[in-house]
């Protein structure tokens, strides 16, 4: 039997130099800019439908995790994020009442060319717009 040791392959260090070249703010900032800060049909975990969900101009993301799936057919890269409201006071300081708004996970093959999204919001925040 063939022991094979994971901890130190080259997949890591490729992940590695790919994070590191890689401005995930920028991919999620423009995956929001293109859906215009909307999440249209969205299915809560009670099984709710939300026809809009529009997201605060004041969301942050900030990446949680980043990881690389392959499959016999593709390779891809998934990068989670937390979304959280960082709503400015008068003085452009970042509010102390900041909240978390839930979770984005976006999908790209490895062209980075993106595949899939999947959300987890917290549907009873007061800064999301809900549209029924």
């Amino acid at each position: 039997m063939t022991k094979l040791e994971l901890k130190n392959h080259q997949v890591w260090r490729d992940l590695s130099e790919i994070l590191e070249t890689l401005d995930a703010n920028a991919l999620v900032k423009q995956h929001l800019e293109l859906s215009d800060y909307k999440i249209c049909g969205y299915w809560d975990e009670q099984n709710k439908y939300y026809e809009t969900i529009t997201l605060p101009r004041t969301l942050k993301a900030k990446l949680v995790s980043s990881s690389i799936g392959v499959t016999h057919k593709e390779r891809f890269l998934q990068l989670k994020f937390f979304l959280i409201d960082s709503a400015v006071d008068g003085t452009q300081r970042a509010s102390k009442n900041a909240q978390n708004l839930g979770e984005l996970v976006l999908i790209y093959n490895e062209n980075l060319e993106f595949i899939d999204e999947n959300w987890l919001l917290d549907i009873d925040s007061s800064m999301l717009e809900i549209k029924l």
